[in-house]
């Protein structure tokens, strides 16, 4: 996650403060600077990460914070609040009008990712219930029309394109398009450039002159840190912006695009890519945002994730499965396949509480091809009673997938594991519950 090293060091401070009983104002003026610092460190705006601690500080040294009986939770929680504020506090969303078709422009510096972020806004509405259309408005660079077609074709959403038209054209004429055969939302992607200039601008207003524009997305790279913020406050400077779209928030930036953009610029982040997929796109919400990078976890994006991984039918039958204690090593095969899905078991644990500084190495997804690889040279009757696993076919597991018996009976263990915790939460519902509260 891009807020990995903000939420380690962010971690160090609170960890600090929690060592400590009754905290003093001098505890809490230390923690801020550690804070601060680590928002500096972080990318984000000077301005914004010195309000940020000083409001934090006017709230921490108070009767709320001094008075607690656990005064380091208390200032945790007013961290928490704080972030969420500064991020925007609501979730920001498109603004659906009642009369079709919403005309969404896609904005943004050359290279930033707006035509596969218009794809993914498309798709991302479609799974809405909407009739997206996507429109080819950059003319200019080279394979653009194609390649805007080509992920079109794989968000399965129709492309719109009449070659080398001037861009104003092309909208007014898509627009028609869409109210004819009823598409009630439009994206356009526009052309970028290597940088902000009056050409890009102008063309942008022409676009917006020939049609009515409801939403102006502007398409921000995380990884660019303040230069992003900067970008972000020209466009809105010259032609309005309405939100943005952050993308590689999954990558290693330092994220402080996403934390300084809404208090500089007055704008929202609506979107957030965390991927390279189609469906690598989020809602970006504030409250969620901040609980990851304080180490909360994000369990309500976890939920819809796997709601929209994997169908009701599918869920209820496994849950079934659960309780009856019929697990086996066919549903230890799916429950991987719906992790990859969510994307991977590094993203999975990122999102579970406690979990989001966990090491890297330490949930591999390749160890999961081996383990897939085990399971899958096991016969059908093995997969449905480990138990009947010998050593002689250990070893012929262990050779049909590449592994080591080693390995076989690591996975093995981990079965009895598993089906341990299964047949508990058949026994003491109650028990499991409190161990596994996330679930």
């Amino acid at each position: 996650m891009a807020f990995e090293s903000l939420s380690e060091k962010l971690s160090q401070a609170f960890k600090k403060l929690r060592q400590k009983g009754k905290l003093t104002e001098k505890d809490i003026t230390t923690a801020m600077r550690e804070v601060r610092m680590a928002l500096l460190e972080a990318d984000v705006n000077y301005k914004v990460a010195k309000e940020f601690a000083e409001s934090v500080s006017a709230r921490a040294i108070g009767e709320e914070v001094m008075q607690s009986l656990t005064p380091a939770q208390q200032v945790i929680k007013i961290v928490n609040e704080e972030l969420t504020t500064l991020m925007g506090s609501e979730t920001a969303r498109v603004h659906i009008k009642s009369k079709p078709p919403t005309v969404i422009m896609m904005t943004g510096l050359q290279g930033a990712g707006k035509t596969t972020h218009s794809a993914k806004i498309a798709k991302w509405f479609k799974k809405e219930g909407h009739r997206p259309l996507l429109v080819a408005c950059d003319i200019y660079r080279p394979a653009a029309i194609e390649q805007l077609k080509v992920v079109g074709k794989q968000a399965d959403v129709e492309v719109f394109e009449l070659g080398t038209e001037k861009p104003e054209v092309i909208a007014k004429k898509a627009v028609s398009h869409a109210k004819d055969h009823g598409n009630d939302i439009v994206i356009l992607d526009t052309a970028g450039r290597l940088q902000v200039d009056k050409d890009l601008m102008d063309e942008l207003v022409r676009i917006k002159k020939a049609v009515i524009v409801d939403e102006t997305l502007l398409v921000v790279d995380s990884m660019a840190g303040q230069e992003a913020v900067n970008v972000a406050t020209a466009f809105d400077s010259d032609i309005g912006i309405d939100g943005i779209v952050l993308t590689k928030l999954d990558g290693d930036a330092r994220g402080g695009a996403a934390l300084s953009v809404k208090m500089v610029t007055g704008k929202p982040v609506k979107f957030a890519g965390i991927g390279e997929k189609l469906d690598d796109l989020e809602l970006f919400h504030p409250d969620r945002m901040a609980s990851r990078i304080l180490g909360m976890g994000d369990v309500l994006t976890l939920i819809e994730k796997a709601q929209d991984t994997q169908d009701e039918q599918e869920m209820e039958e496994a849950a079934k499965r659960l309780l009856e204690n019929k697990f086996d090593m066919n549903d230890l095969l799916a429950q991987f396949e719906q992790l990859k899905k969510m994307g991977g078991v590094g993203a999975f644990m990122g999102m579970m509480p406690g979990m989001v500084n966990a090491n890297a190495q330490d949930v591999d997804d390749k160890e999961f091809v081996k383990i897939e690889a085990m399971i899958h040279s096991m016969t059908k009757k093995e997969r449905e009673k480990p138990a009947i696993i010998d050593p002689k076919r250990k070893r012929r597991i262990a050779a049909g997938s590449g592994t080591k018996v080693e390995d076989v009976n690591r996975l093995l263990k981990q079965y009895d594991q598993i089906s341990k915790l299964m047949k508990q939460l058949k026994t003491n519902p109650k028990k499991f519950k409190r161990r596994m509260p996330f679930m």
